[in-house]
């Protein structure tokens, strides 16, 4: 886009008349968004097409969310960020190869335009990076008081190819549990950020399009049999979805667990279990015991899995319990995050 079109959009912050669906609109949909994002996603639809979807037995994946995070800008990402990488991981875990992606806004009235550029670029960028392209989207402006500056929504596709199945219903007894680095930074970051506790912190969010890892795990370990991202509700709540939906149990240890002194420290000081703070850029997996060695050596090779560690396994006792050995030699039940612990970190 040249200087004379991105000149059209006047305005420092955003009002009703850019939600109208005339020039006001058109116009801040043009300098914000397709500018960056590419004249594919102006069209009310997107038309798609891919090789990999002519291949016998391949298999669409379709996913969506909605992200609220507060703030919206945080030490690490912001919302944009949180929005691609988030949709990219749900359907990376589930082993597809993640392709395309819709973006929707909604605006409050009165949200500075500046932070609508910063986001869409941070959205752009991170595209880019997980090789996916945003294809389609919408804008919606609300009065003022009726949202939070701004809520994203983004829908992805991508493609299974054949012959790949994950799903928590194929971990079997003895399987192993890899995580691929340490646990609660953005839930840590974004309390931090909030400001309401005066928590002076460096931490940055996790957050992190992990598709790259998940191909390079299942080329070296094809066998693996589900992958969780360890979002809202944290590495307890995955594991306890994942042995639910098994029939198995599962069985961790505390010492395998990797946190930044900055989380611990925090999570004592506040009564908070870091096994339930947010993560962004964080999986557990399951892989047979024979490709194990395999997947974390794949994990450890790429910056997002570097610090990958064997966590647990699954096993026949307790079936759909989590169970944590704890560095004093006890046990512990990590349950279902009741409640939660902290609203908006995502």
């Amino acid at each position: 886009m040249n200087k004379a079109q991105r000149a059209r959009l006047r305005d420092d912050r955003v009002t009703l008349a850019h939600g109208g669906g005339g020039k006001a609109m058109q116009d801040l949909i043009r300098d914000v968004f397709t500018s960056v994002f590419g004249s594919d996603s102006t069209e009310d639809q997107a038309r798609l097409t891919e090789d990999a979807l002519a291949a016998p037995g391949a298999k669409l994946a379709f996913t969506t969310d909605s992200f609220v995070v507060d703030p919206i800008e945080f030490p690490g990402g912001d919302i944009g960020k949180l929005a691609v990488c988030g949709t990219v991981n749900d359907l990376a875990v589930g082993g597809a190869r993640p392709l395309w992606l819709s973006a929707a806004f909604i605006v409050e009235e009165g949200c500075e335009v500046a932070l609508l550029h910063r986001v869409a670029a941070t959205m752009a960028a991170e595209a880019e990076k997980a090789a996916v392209r945003i294809v389609t989207g919408d804008t919606k402006v609300v009065n003022r008081g009726s949202a939070d500056q701004l809520f994203v929504t983004t829908s992805g596709v991508g493609v299974i190819p054949p012959g790949r199945e994950l799903g928590a219903r194929r971990i079997r007894p003895g399987d192993v549990a890899i995580v691929n680095g340490v646990l609660g930074d953005h839930g840590a970051a974004i309390l931090a950020a909030r400001g309401d506790m005066a928590l002076s912190t460096t931490l940055e969010s996790d957050c992190a399009a992990l598709n790259h890892l998940m191909e390079a795990v299942l080329s070296a370990a094809p066998g693996t049999r589900a992958a969780r991202d360890a979002t809202r509700g944290g590495l307890a709540s995955a594991l306890n979805e994942l042995a639910q939906a098994s029939d198995c149990g599962v069985e961790i240890e505390e010492e395998a667990l990797q946190l930044r002194d900055e989380v611990r420290g925090m999570c004592e000081i506040l009564g908070l279990d870091p096994l339930y703070l947010a993560n962004e850029g964080t999986l557990v997996l399951f892989t047979p015991p024979r490709e194990a060695d395999a997947a974390l050596a794949a994990m450890q090779a790429l910056p997002e899995g570097r610090q990958a560690r064997i966590i647990g396994r699954a096993t026949s006792a307790h079936p759909e319990t989590v169970i944590m050995r704890t560095r004093f030699g006890g046990q512990r039940v990590i349950d279902m995050l009741i409640g939660e612990q902290m609203p908006r970190i995502c």
